[in-house]
């Protein structure tokens, strides 16, 4: 499951980020995005790009596309 498929209000943990793509990689490990993080999807735009999420106490909005690169697992 992707970070793009997340439903609204969702937690879940990052397992893997742009495996096939360093650059990328590279840009969301330095947001925090890194295996491990748990991370809170908070909304989506009206159109559905881009989505608002939470790490911590951080704030980020990342495009659907990226999101898709992110690989996660629920956290119930």
């Amino acid at each position: 499951m992707t970070l793009a498929e997340i439903a609204e209000s969702r937690r879940c943990r990052v397992t893997a980020a742009a495996l096939q793509n360093l650059e990328l990689q590279s840009r969301l490990y330095a947001l925090g995005l890194y295996p491990g993080v748990e991370v809170v999807v908070l909304r989506f735009a009206p159109a559905g790009d881009p989505i608002q999420i939470r790490i911590g106490h951080t704030l980020l909005s990342i495009r659907k596309q990226e999101a898709a690169a992110i690989s996660v697992e629920e956290v119930l």
